[in-house]
């Protein structure tokens, strides 16, 4: 009788394999290290005041106490679904069709793979989490007598709770996961346990979910590439003046004043989707503000040194640059609303030096600013408050985490699917590359925007916003003004932007864009993507300007470029960088928009 031979084991494999998880539980002690002394140096603060979230919920919970009746038709609709589910399980069970009780929204990309309707349980797993979480937000939103602030934390943070339950999350109720972790021997989940302790690290502690591959880009590289050069600089601002691509251009120079929550180079991540390109192309001669990413050193920073070493430096700076004293100007989201200020202060003071202004993605009326509204109430400002009176900033990461939880599943969940179960490495993306390089904001500067312009709507009350003494009133300008706002905005919604078509003292052109915040305003004429609105009129209603608007396909840069067009007066040689009194002092992008909030 033959004794069966020992299996064969390679132990350089299971050396390596040793030192993988060596490596992996030395990594994460120093997580583990790096999230307490982050907990110890930010004091526990956080965006979201579980405080205050707690005590909503408690209210929403002593509403619906007191009405029982509510919450049992609420329970009894809900068994009635779900017994027609089983009913239609039943029947798939016996190879008869059935048609779905559930189904997910239009976008809703959680449930593309083809087994979530092709097999029973999956659907039926899938099904089964749809009823109970539509069931759960009617049940919250159906709470009667609930402040309405709380009712939008509830039903924010419920929506938060139920995305975070997704089946989809989950590698036992993922077939994706399932398919990949029995194809792959588990690699996909080993290769996930990686990228989740790279992101714990890079994060110093805390989890920063990698949305793209940070090395296929370089600023000034491959992304804020369009060439120009740096031809003013102040403390708070470096301004980039565009080479020339026509031989004629307007008269009238082009300044571009970017939101300083982010980056300026979402108006100029590649050629072919750069709005900064598309208008030099057009024959502006066009300046750009690249805003500083401060440190402790600019805590005392205001929102009036934003106007006043912003904007107005910059319309200094132009004419030095070009001899011209007339200027066009356009701002982007909080840039936007700088300029809506700063326009304002030009009008009281008697400066006319800015022709006419394009506001994008720009609330007037900040009454409804829609989800942002769940960050900041009171109880929340106070806490802000303290915290960056100790820092002297507001770290990067406290907006990045809050635009994107008002996007969850797809900026958080489906990296979390993609990157930690199916093991894969996040995609190079231009624009996820840009929503991860955030900026830091100076303490006073956001105190008093958040006081002043976002709590007290200071703009839309004359007299109650001053800056440099001077009140503001948003019904003295008189500025022609095109104002582009998107359909989709959960940032800026198009309500809060149409009041200054009734505000302003002067002409409005105002635009609606498909799509979103970014989408809807980076959106060139060449990719032929979503549509836009116009209407002539301007009702004091906005949805009844849009049930009279007419629709456009393609893009709305097309509309803007003929109306900037009539703005920017005659042709003249085209200027280049350094023609002028201002010599240039380094290539754009230049240096400011090149520190990372890691450094």
């Amino acid at each position: 009788m033959t004794m069966s031979k020992e299996p064969e084991f390679d132990t350089s494999d299971w050396a390596q394999v040793g030192a993988n998880w060596a490596a992996l539980a030395e990594k994460s002690q120093r997580i583990v290290q790096a999230f307490a002394e982050r907990q110890a140096e930010d004091g526990g603060f956080s965006i979201v005041d579980t405080q205050s979230v707690n005590r909503a919920f408690l209210e929403m919970m002593t509403k619906m106490a007191a009405d029982p009746f509510r919450l049992a038709d609420a329970q009894v609709q809900f068994w009635q679904d779900s017994a027609r589910l089983w009913q239609s399980m039943a029947l798939r069970m016996q190879g008869q069709s059935a048609e779905s009780v559930a189904e997910p929204n239009a976008g809703d990309r959680r449930f593309k793979d083809p087994a979530w309707n092709d097999e029973l349980v999956f659907d039926y797993i899938k099904q089964s989490y749809l009823l109970s979480s539509r069931w759960m937000e009617s049940v919250v939103g159906d709470v009667r007598g609930l402040d309405p602030q709380d009712k939008e934390k509830v039903e924010f943070y419920t929506r938060q709770f139920l995305s975070a339950l997704s089946p989809s999350n989950f590698a036992m109720t993922n077939p994706a996961v399932l398919k990949k972790t029995t194809e792959s021997g588990g690699e996909n989940l080993v290769k996930g346990l990686e990228h989740l302790l790279e992101d714990l690290e890079k994060g110093k502690g805390r989890l920063k979910i990698s949305m793209t591959d940070e090395s296929a880009f370089e600023v000034g590289k491959n992304v804020a590439a369009s060439p120009g050069k740096v031809v003013f600089q102040n403390e708070l601002m470096q301004l980039i003046q565009y080479d020339p691509t026509t031989e004629k251009v307007h008269k009238r120079p082009m300044l571009f004043v970017p939101p300083w929550i982010n980056k300026f180079y979402v108006m100029d991540l590649q050629p072919k989707n750069s709005l900064i390109k598309w208008t030099v192309d057009q024959g502006h001669t066009l300046f750009v503000i690249s805003w500083v990413n401060p440190r402790k050193e600019l805590a005392h920073k205001d929102f009036q040194d934003y106007m006043r070493e912003g904007p107005l430096a910059a319309l200094d700076a132009i004419e030095q640059a070009t001899g011209e004293r007339e200027v066009n100007a356009l701002g982007f989201c909080i840039g936007g609303i700088l300029m809506v200020a700063t326009l304002a202060y030009m009008a009281a003071v008697g400066d006319k030096r800015i022709n006419s202004a394009t506001l994008l993605a720009t609330m007037v009326d900040l009454q409804d600013v829609g989800e942002v509204s769940v960050f900041i109430d009171e109880t929340q400002l106070e806490s802000l408050e303290q915290h960056v009176g100790e820092k002297g900033y507001l770290e990067g990461h406290h907006m990045a985490e809050m635009f994107n939880m008002m996007r969850e599943n797809d900026l958080i969940w489906s990296f979390v699917v993609n990157n930690y179960l199916m093991g894969r490495d996040p995609m190079p993306f231009d624009l996820l590359y840009w929503n991860a390089d955030s900026t830091r904001l100076p303490a006073t500067m956001l105190v008093t925007y958040l006081r002043k312009v976002y709590r007290d709507n200071g703009l839309m009350h004359p007299a109650h916003l001053v800056l440099d003494d001077v009140p503001i009133d948003i019904g003295k300008i008189e500025t022609p003004c095109y104002m582009l706002a998107t359909k989709d905005d959960h940032i800026a919604p198009w309500i809060s932007s149409y009041p200054a078509t009734q505000s302003f003292g002067g002409s409005v052109r105002f635009v609606l864009g498909a799509s979103g915040h970014i989408a809807g305003v980076i959106n060139p004429p060449a990719a032929n993507k979503y549509c836009y609105w116009t209407n002539a009129k301007s009702p004091a209603d906005a949805e009844a300007w849009f049930e009279d608007a007419e629709r456009h396909d393609g893009s709305w840069w097309a509309d803007w470029g003929k109306w900037l067009a009539r703005k920017g007066g005659a042709k003249v040689p085209a200027r280049k960088p350094g023609d002028g009194k201002l010599k240039p002092i380094e290539d754009a992008p230049g240096a400011y928009v090149k520190v990372r909030i890691s450094e």
